[in-house]
């Protein structure tokens, strides 16, 4: 790919929007979130229409290029970004449109969620998504979408419409419940391994106001807390959602500076009812273990949305390791607050997502999503801003992770996995692994989107 002929056709394809090595903020355009990932791409193409899109997947493919498709370049794994390959960076289709009158949006494959959350905030609506703003559309949707809205609305993928889908031969088709209706099913949790999704339509939900924010406990009560936590989640309505967290308190505001850094047990909590009801439904958690911090609150939900964003900014070192968690044992509990106890540094942390109430509901088969009767999605994850840091941070998420695997219900999110092999990928999808590998061949059969948590054509 990196004869003069070849690059000279990318070039007047992009002709002011192609970077490479030679040339300056090229170690800017290779970056990616996770300041761990160091790649080196031979270039970076800046799409601003589905057609460059379609254009930099036919050269790819004439060229035998490695591919890698980057939307937020959120991926724990640095998906979005690929040794000696063409990076394809979709951040400038940023559209975003709100049809309040039908409560559907339609967004562009570059877009970040908070630019999302912003537009439909508008006009009192939003899209299921994650926890940070700043994570692109396209990857978090791609492998599922979990976030606060999991338990009353369902996953991101349970309310996508409709999709625009550059293929790996370079078509563009449209993907819906109607048309080219196996590549919708696979698109709802397969991750990027069917083509480059240019504009994604998704239903929107009446949500602006709601009443949130963290509860915390000393460390000490983690065992007492989580104990309580695994019987409540289970019967909570669907309109309270609660992330559990083992973490350090962020030195910002409002915690108090003499709490600052003091290890705890969280939880997370979001309700999209009445402030009534959001008072009697966390009314258990107030009086079984009073929170040593409750900054349960009205506001907005753009502002829960965005609540990490100062604190996991672009440029950290991240270890990811996650698995599926069906039920939580007291020696499971007493694991977690082990490692808890040894969190290596301040953005270190473990958390439980809820993956029940509304997200439950979908059959296993409806999506590729297949732990729809799993409780938690847990993920361990190794933050520091010290590159020299790195080796601490990935043992301890690892050590952490291997003690709490043989817990686990067995695969894993696939958004939360890192480059773990070709089984732990199989094992994400269960079932539904199969049927993903024969929509891959029909769709991708030399396997030309192979950057991402891999399903090979079969």
């Amino acid at each position: 790919m990196n004869s003069p002929q070849a690059l000279a056709s990318l070039q007047a394809q992009f002709p002011d929007r192609l970077m490479r090595p030679e040339q300056a903020g090229y170690d800017d355009a290779r970056k990616v979130f996770n300041a761990m990932i160091d790649r080196y791409p031979a270039a970076v193409a800046y799409a601003r229409s589905t057609d460059d899109a379609s254009f930099a997947v036919r050269w790819a493919a004439d060229h035998g290029a490695l591919l890698a498709v980057r939307g937020g370049g959120h991926n724990g794994g640095g998906l979005g970004v690929c040794d000696d390959g063409l990076v394809l960076d979709l951040s400038a289709l940023d559209q975003i449109h709100v049809d309040p009158a039908t409560r559907t949006v339609r967004v562009g494959g570059g877009c970040l969620w908070r630019d999302v959350d912003a537009a439909t905030a508008a006009d009192g609506l939003a899209v299921p998504s994650g926890i940070i703003g700043s994570t692109g559309v396209g990857g978090l949707t791609l492998g599922g979408g979990i976030g606060h809205l999991s338990r009353e609305y369902g996953l991101t993928v349970d309310n996508l419409i409709e999709a625009e889908v550059v293929l790996a031969d370079g078509r563009i088709v449209r993907a819906s419940a109607d048309s080219e209706a196996d590549l919708f099913w696979a698109l709802r949790g397969g991750g990027g391994n069917f083509g480059v999704v240019t504009q994604f339509t998704f239903r929107a939900h009446p949500v602006s106001t709601v009443i949130a924010g963290p509860m915390f406990w000393p460390l000490e009560q983690a065992g007492d807390v989580m104990r309580w936590y695994r019987n409540f989640i289970n019967t909570a309505p669907d309109e309270l959602n609660g992330f559990l967290a083992l973490m350090k308190i962020p030195p910002v505001e409002p915690y108090p500076a003499a709490l600052h850094g003091m290890s705890v047990c969280g939880i997370v909590w979001c309700h999209v009812g009445t402030a009534e009801q959001a008072a009697r439904d966390l009314a258990p958690a107030r009086s079984a273990l009073p929170p040593m911090v409750d900054a349960v609150q009205p506001m907005p939900f753009t502002a829960l949305q965005s609540a990490f964003d100062g604190l996991y900014t672009p440029g950290l070192q991240w270890y990811w390791r996650a698995d599926f968690v069906k039920t939580l044992g007291d020696e499971a509990i007493a694991l977690h607050v082990k490692h808890a106890q040894a969190q290596p540094t301040g953005h270190s942390t473990m958390h439980l997502y809820p993956v029940n109430g509304a997200a439950g509901r979908v059959g296993a088969g409806d999506t590729p999503f297949a732990y729809r009767d799993a409780t938690w999605a847990m993920v361990i994850v190794g933050v520091s801003p010290d590159p020299a840091e790195a080796p601490l941070i990935s043992s301890w998420c690892k050590a952490y992770w291997q003690d709490l695997h043989p817990h686990s219900a067995g695969g894993a999110y696939v958004n939360f996995l890192m480059d773990e092999g070709a089984g732990r990928v199989a094992d994400s999808y269960r079932g539904n692994y199969a049927r993903l590998a024969a929509v891959k061949k029909r769709y991708d059969p030399g396997n030309l989107f192979r950057v991402n948590q891999n399903i090979v054509p079969g």
